[in-house]
Order: C-alpha cells, then sequence, then structure tokens
C-alpha cells in the first residue's frame, strides 16, 4: 500500500464517523509566543482546548505537518543515526472537542488498524495509565476496561507518567493517554522475547504508533490538576512509522516516503544506498540526512519562513547547513544538491500540501543560495581551521564554540576535522560556551505567566474595533500577570474590545481602558490563540466595574493608512512585476510600511517608479473599500481573492476589496473607508532580504509629504552650494570627473612617495634572530599603499619581517608582513603573532602566516606594539 493511500483511507474512515476533514495549519506558528513551531498535531486547536474558542466543528480530523527541532522537543542531532527520528513528520489524528470520549476513540482506533490496515493484532500492545500519587490521579480503570473488548489482558500495559499522561506545557490542558504500539521484529526474535517487554524501551522495532489522549485536566501554575467541565480526544498517530508498519519495512527510510529521494541522491552522487546504521557508515547517514532535511526546510519555507540569522529562521538555516555538512563531509559533494530533490519533493506531496507545488521554483531558488553562501562559509571556516593554533594537541573549546557560532560548524564537523589533523577539541569547554550563549538568550526572552484568574464566565470574546475606536460597555473576563526580566506587567483580556491585537503584520493598538474612575494605559495588543489580550502596566483596583475602552485613534487611522496601501503596493508590484510576486512578510506600523515579496531581481528605477504610479492612481481614484467580513472560504476562493501561503485560514474569512478588478485579499487587519484617505504614497527604499525575496519600505499621509519635503529642502541645498545652475545634474557630473582625475593623481603620488621610503626602510633592516627586521610608525600612509609596500619588500628581500605601525587620524593599524623563505624556516606564523601585538592597541586582528593585520582603538600603543614585536621573534 502506498503511503499516499494510506493517508487519505485514515482520512476517509474518519469522514465515515462524521469528522469534518481540514487541511493542516502551517508549521510555522505566527500568534502563539509559547511556540516557534508546530510540535504536535493538537497545536492548531489550542484555543478550544483552552476553552477561548468553541469548536463549531465538535470532531474533526486532519494530517498535520509537524516540526521537531527546538526547545524540549528537539530530535534534530538524532536524525539519520537511527530508523524513526525525524525533523519534520506528519501526524495524522481525530479530534473531539467536547463530544466522545474514550469508548469511541479507543474503539475506532482499533478498528482502523485491524479492520482497514490489516495490521496483524499479535503484534500489538496498549499501554495504560497507571496513575500519580503525586497528582491524585488514579489508575485508569476506564480505558482498560474498554481495551478488554479488543485485546488480551497480557497486551494492556501499564505505564507511569513520564510515558502515559500528556501535557500542553507548564500548565494548560491535559490527561492520560492510552498508547498503540507494535512489534516489527522477525518471528525468531518475538519467540526469543515478548514483544510486552521491550514497549517503551526505545527499541527501533517495537515502537509506538498511536496515541490517544483523553483530555480531562488543567494544570494550574502551582501544579495542581482541575477537573475540565468538558472531556476531549486529541490523538496522534506518526504517518512515517505507520508506513513503515504496513509496508512491512524495518525502517522510515525503507518506505516510499524516502526511497524516492535516497535513489535520486545515488544517482546525483554516484554513492550507493546500503542501509546501515553503523556508526561508520557516514555516507548513508547523509542520505538520510538529506532526505530527512529537505522536507523539513521546504515545507517551512512553503510556509513563509526563510533562513536567517535569528529566531525561527536560524532553526531552518541550521537544519539545511547540516544537510550541506554531511554531503560535503561524507560524500565528497562540494556542488549545491538538496534543491535540485525540490521539484521531486512538490511532486509527490503536492496534493496534500498544493503550497508545494505552488511554489517550487521559489523554494528551489531560495534553498540554493542557502547552500551556495554555506558552502563558501565552509571553505572559509576550514581555511580559519588552518589559521589556528592547537595547543599540546587540544584545540581550547571557546575557538570551537566561534567555529560554531561564526561559520555555522557545528562540533561533530570540527571533532571529525581534528581527528584528521590529529588533535581532539575540548568538548567540555565548548559546552560551558555554548551554554552561556543559550542562558543569554533565555535571560532575553525569559516570560513567566501566572495563571489566568476568571473573572466573568462568558462564551466567546467578541472584537468590535473595525466598527468602533472605543466602547463604553466591555467588562474583564480574566487577568494574569507576566514577568519577564526584572519586570511585572499584566495582561487583560474584556468580552469586548475595540483593540486591534498584532497580527497579518499589523501592529497592535495602544490606547487606555478607564475602570471603576481608575485609567489605564494600554501598551500593547497582542493575540495568543487567537484571543485579544491587552497589555497594560498595572491592575485596576476594582476588576468587576464596567470597563471603558480607548483605541489610539490618531495611531490606529495613520496604521490603517499604511495597510491599505500595501493592498495596493501588493497589487501594482504583481501588476509591473508579475504574477510571480507573492508576499512574503510585512510590517504595518503608523510611521511606515515593510514588504517583502517573492522576486529574483533587483527593481529597476523605471520598476519603482511605476509602482508608485499606480499606488498613487489608485489613491486619487478615491476606491471605497469593500468588505466581506464573514464569507465562506469557498467563496472567496470563487472571487478571486489572494491567499497567502502559511496563514491559516478558517470555514468563513474576511474578504478586503479595493475594486474587485484591481485588489481583492483575505485580510484580518484594519483598513480605510476610501483609497483617498491615504493622500500620498512614496516608496523610500527597494533592498534583497534573503535568496529570491525583495523588500520594499514606503511611507504615506503626512509622513510622505514630509519625506518628499526633505527631499526637495536638501536638493535645493545641494543646488545653491553650486551657486544655482542651470543643469545641476552635469555640475555633479563635473565634480565627480575631477575628483577622479586628483585621486589618480594623489595615488601615483603616494606610490612614488612609498617606493622612496621602501629603499630607505631596507636600508635601515636590522639583524633580530636570522631575519631582517623592518619597523615603521607612520602617519602619511594609508592601509591600502601600506599594505602594498609590506608585499613589495617581502618579494624583494627572502629574509624580511616587516611590521608598519599607521595612525590615519586617529585610527590605529597594525601590518605584518614576511618573506615565504623565513616562514618555512622559523616556522613563524604573522596572523598569530599580530593578535599577539594588537593588544597595544586595545585591538585584534589575524591573517594568513605570511600577511596578517590588526585594527584598534588607541593609538597611542602604537609604538609599544613596535617595540613588542621583537618578544614574538623566537
Amino acid at each position: 500500500m502506498k503511503s499516499s493511500t494510506i493517508r487519505q483511507q485514515f482520512l476517509d474512515f474518519f469522514a465515515d464517523k462524521q469528522h469534518k476533514i481540514v487541511p493542516s495549519a502551517p508549521m510555522v506558528i505566527k500568534d502563539d509566543p509559547t511556540l516557534m513551531f508546530t510540535n504536535a498535531g493538537m497545536n492548531p486547536f489550542k484555543e478550544f482546548f483552552l476553552g477561548d474558542k468553541v469548536a463549531t466543528d465538535k470532531r474533526v480530523a486532519d494530517t498535520q505537518k509537524c516540526l521537531r527541532v527546538s526547545g524540549k522537543h528537539n530530535d534534530l542531532e538524532e536524525v539519520g543515526l537511527d530508523s524513526y527520528h525525524h525533523t519534520m513528520f506528519e501526524m495524522l489524528g481525530n479530534w473531539s472537542f467536547g463530544d466522545y470520549f474514550k469508548a469511541e476513540a479507543i474503539a475506532w482506533a482499533w478498528e482502523l488498524l485491524t479492520g482497514v490496515y490489516k495490521l496483524d493484532k499479535d503484534r500489538l500492545y496498549v499501554t495504560v495509565f497507571e496513575g500519580d500519587k503525586a497528582d491524585g490521579t488514579s489508575y485508569d480503570e476506564e480505558a482498560t476496561k474498554i481495551w478488554e473488548q479488543f485485546i488480551s489482558t497480557d497486551r494492556i500495559l501499564q505505564a507511569d507518567k513520564k510515558d502515559n499522561f500528556w501535557e500542553m506545557g507548564d500548565t494548560g490542558p491535559c490527561g492520560p493517554c492510552s498508547e498503540i504500539h507494535i512489534d516489527l521484529r522477525d518471528d525468531a526474535d518475538r519467540a526469543k522475547e515478548s514483544g510486552a517487554s521491550l514497549v517503551n524501551k526505545d527499541h527501533p522495532l517495537v515502537i509506538e504508533i498511536w496515541n490517544l489522549v483523553f483530555i480531562q485536566y488543567q494544570r494550574k501554575a502551582d501544579g495542581s490538576l482541575e477537573a475540565l467541565p468538558d472531556k476531549h480526544i486529541d490523538t496522534g498517530m506518526g504517518f512515517e512509522r505507520l508506513c513503515m508498519a504496513i509496508q512491512g519495512v524495518k525502517s522510515n527510510y525503507d518506505t516510499d516516503i524516502f526511497t524516492p529521494f535516497i535513489s535520486k541522491i545515488e544517482t546525483m552522487t554516484g554513492v550507493k544506498y546500503k542501509g546501515s546504521y553503523a556508526e561508520d557508515a557516514k555516507s548513508d547517514i547523509a542520505m538520510r540526512v538529506i532526505a530527512d532535511h529537505l522536507r523539513a526546510v521546504s515545507f517551512t519555507i512553503a510556509d513563509g519562513e526563510l533562513p536567517s540569522n535569528t529566531g525561527a529562521g536560524y532553526v531552518i538555516r541550521r537544519i539545511l547547513r547540516r544537510a550541506v555538512r554531511y554531503y560535503y563531509s561524507f560524500m565528497d559533494r562540494k556542488e549545491p544538491l538538496v534543491h535540485e530533490l525540490v521539484p521531486m519533493l512538490a511532486d509527490q506531496f503536492g496534493d496534500t500540501f498544493p503550497e508545494l507545488r505552488a511554489q517550487v521554483d521559489f523554494i528551489k531558488k531560495v534553498i540554493l543560495e542557502e547552500e551556495k553562501s554555506f558552502l563558501r562559509t565552509l571553505a572559509g571556516g576550514l581555511k580559519r581551521i588552518d589559521d589556528i593554533t592547537v595547543t599540546d594537541g587540544v584545540m581550547d573549546g571557546q575557538t570551537a564554540f566561534e567555529l560554531y557560532d561564526t561559520y555555522g560548524f557545528p562540533i561533530d564537523l570540527t571533532r571529525l576535522i581534528g581527528e584528521e589533523k590529529g588533535w581532539t577539541v575540548d568538548e567540555p569547554g565548548f559546552e560551558v560556551a555554548l551554554a552561556a550563549q543559550k542562558a543569554r538568550g533565555k535571560a532575553d526572552a525569559k516570560r513567566e505567566a501566572g495563571d489566568w484568574h476568571i473573572v466573568s464566565d462568558v462564551d466567546q470574546v467578541d472584537f468590535v474595533g473595525y466598527d468602533d475606536l472605543s466602547t463604553q460597555d466591555s467588562k474583564v473576563v480574566k487577568h494574569r500577570t507576566i514577568k519577564q526580566k526584572d519586570k511585572s506587567l499584566y495582561q487583560i483580556v474584556l468580552d469586548k474590545t475595540p483593540f486591534y491585537p498584532e497580527g497579518g503584520g499589523q501592529v497592535g493598538d495602544k490606547g487606555h481602558l478607564t475602570i471603576g474612575g481608575e485609567t489605564i494605559k494600554v501598551l500593547d495588543t497582542v493575540k495568543e490563540n487567537n484571543l485579544p489580550i491587552h497589555i497594560v502596566d498595572k491592575l485596576p483596583a476594582d476588576l468587576s466595574a464596567t470597563v471603558a475602552a480607548h483605541v489610539d485613534a490618531e495611531k490606529r487611522h495613520l496604521t490603517e493608512n499604511n495597510h491599505s496601501a500595501t493592498h495596493l503596493l501588493h497589487a501594482a508590484l504583481q501588476q509591473v512585476l508579475g504574477d510571480h510576486v507573492q508576499q512574503k512578510g510585512s510590517l504595518v506600523k503608523e510611521d511606515y510600511l515593510r514588504f517583502d515579496f517573492a522576486h529574483f531581481e533587483k527593481m529597476t528605477v523605471e520598476q519603482i517608479t511605476e509602482v508608485e504610479q499606480i499606488v498613487n492612481q489608485r489613491i486619487r481614484q478615491n476606491i471605497a473599500l469593500q468588505e466581506d467580513r464573514s464569507i465562506s472560504i469557498a467563496q472567496a476562493k470563487e472571487a478571486g481573492a489572494m491567499m497567502l501561503f502559511g496563514e491559516k485560514y478558517g470555514d468563513t474569512v474576511r474578504m478586503i476589496t479595493f475594486d474587485p478588478t484591481y485588489s481583492r485579499e483575505l485580510c484580518g487587519g484594519c483598513h480605510v473607508s476610501a483609497t483617498g484617505e491615504i493622500g500620498l504614497f512614496k516608496i523610500v527604499s527597494e533592498s534583497a532580504i534573503a535568496a529570491g525575496v525583495r523588500r520594499v519600505e514606503a511611507v504615506t499621509a503626512s509622513a510622505a509629504e514630509s519625506y518628499v519635503r526633505q527631499e526637495i529642502d536638501q536638493l535645493t541645498d545641494v543646488r545653491a552650494a553650486f551657486k544655482n545652475p542651470q543643469d545641476l545634474l552635469k555640475s555633479v557630473k563635473d565634480l565627480q570627473e575631477e575628483n577622479r582625475r586628483l585621486s589618480k593623481e594623489l595615488d601615483a603620488l603616494k606610490v612614488k612617495q612609498a617606493g622612496n621610503l621602501q629603499g630607505d626602510l631596507i636600508a635601515a633592516a636590522v639583524d633580530i634572530s636570522g631575519a631582517k627586521v623592518i619597523k615603521h610608525h607612520s602617519t602619511t600612509l594609508d592601509a591600502k599603499t601600506a599594505k602594498t609596500l609590506v608585499f613589495n619588500i617581502t618579494k624583494q628581500m627572502d629574509n624580511a619581517v616587516v611590521l608598519l605601525a599607521l595612525d590615519m587620524n586617529g585610527k590605529p593599524q597594525l601590518q605584518l608582513g614576511m618573506s615565504e623563505a623565513i616562514v618555512n624556516d622559523k616556522g613563524w606564523h604573522a596572523g598569530n603573532m599580530v593578535r599577539t601585538l594588537a593588544q597595544h592597541i586595545k585591538g585584534g586582528g589575524g591573517g594568513q602566516p605570511f600577511f596578517a593585520s590588526a585594527g584598534g582603538k588607541d593609538t597611542s600603543g602604537l609604538q609599544a606594539a613596535l617595540d613588542a614585536l621583537e618578544g614574538q621573534l623566537v
């Protein structure tokens, strides 16, 4: 049975059980500060479990894209080494929100596995929760009695809280679970030892395939459990493991989810895959790493997350670099490889995840540029390693950490290179440096949230900010304290609010609340699991009093200008550049807008001008806003609304239209009632932010007028400086030409001066330790001329050591050069020496054995650096 059939049969089975089949939510999470990626199938449904929203569909099933490479769930370093760990994986799940419970969940799981998929009943085991005294929970006798209807009691195993009590996090909904395990060992092995003894023992062939979670408690901040008013079902079945069991293979990588990619890698590299899991089977490990990491990186890019140096983007970059490192080191592949597999991935998964097929060229381009960049970085890092002095055969941990932090070298890559060069790495020292970095990051991001304190019991929280910027009769629903660093803030939820919570690129509203005579400043408004949360710096004395909520109207109106202008800009970019333009990120504030989009080359001046003209033309037309506040997703698609990849859309959506023939997008943000309110639109910059992604920054309304006025004022000043010529451009070009001529004359004079100085320096050379040592302090040489002088001397003399100490208008620099012969004879290293000498000028530097330089902050130390050279020549 093909994997595509296995997936479809799961969805069809639960559709027959009256479940609504929903598409996978994006793998990159945008509105939950507690999570970076979707790491479990239940993440998209947290708002229902938390009671923040009532589910319209009580029964749901899906296949959810998940990623486990950060935080508590981090499988990255295991991937490729064994048969079952992955970064990205699919989680098949069925859900009940206050509908059915244990009896149905267990019965249907058994029916699907044994009746539909025909798995051998004699190979299946189940676990139930044994209870926990500390929590005051008891043995799950109810689940046991249900299981006894389907499976013998010797196959029903009790397990502790660690294995059979599922929790969303430190606080929140939780409950006991029942896991289904399968024994995939050969009959001979099964005869020797019962599978029951290997359940939850990390045996690669006795594995959990399905977890049935019975959510019936709420974990409070003090650690206690509280019974939930409604009980829920949350199940998760690993798609890759299920395919392994059904297809009768011994590894997830031997299923048709991965085998086509491994075969393609074989063809591309000429390396044969043997399917070995031995520690030294490096090329086999590399192929599994590539096949796995391809999926993780491609899916996250498709969801709108680009490789970067921070946050989720940094995680993606690490995953891709790990794949590059493996094929570079263990398959002798020095050219980009992963990007070539993207079209095959889109073909295989495009029906289930259409975002892959729709963006295949973009994903391929982004990965290619990242691969090329890291391959260059690898070469630079290897060169850096060649320059490192290893003492007593051990690289110090701080240096290993710098290689990791600066060049992206994982510790195992540095270890491998060390083995090749005959030295080891101080790995404890590396871990100390790494832990210190993580501690700094945690300290910056640490946020402790207390329990929510319920004030009013409401079924729904309403946002009324599309129509009103104030309310007079709101009430507090709940509140909690947030401690971040040394500061305490408070979060308040109202039953009705005009405050727009940050989302869709638009910043959150600010303003104030009036409660019982007190005025409370709203510092920001954010969204957590679709719940608008007001951040304030103090709590009112009377939380039960009626609340008057007032949004900062001026800030909101300016933000609306920029948000509507963003829609007009998006449409104009598509009109000018092509339909391939897709939004890849945005920021809408009161003072400017930022728009990131897919495009593979720099915009020309003419294109930028044309885009501006189109947007301003639409502004002058004063197009009225057409808002369809709650229409079906099907109606929106039929109307041709633009939908953004990586966004989670429900059954009903909000559609914003400025002329049906021009701009129609799904959007939850705030907009002007007519485009004329925007006034003026002006692009202030266009730049590249990633491979295949450009960024436009623009201003509108009074900010645009101010920008244009400043530009005109500056141009007027320039014109005046040139004595108001008739042709200003010609005057500027004439001045530039004169400057180039004078610069050439100056360079010629510098070369002549250096030539004269060269002879004087050689004549003044001093014999030290068998070398001709030249030292010179200069306040006239620039860095370029000085470097040429050093190279000329070391080429002319075969035993020269030249140190120039430069004072360039208060900026100190050292340049140290050595003749090749003296380096080979003495084993001296200019890079190591200059690093020590730089301490005298309060700086640092390095370089090659034959030439190195260093910069600093203190020119008064230049002479001391010259004096200290002799001590290095030993």
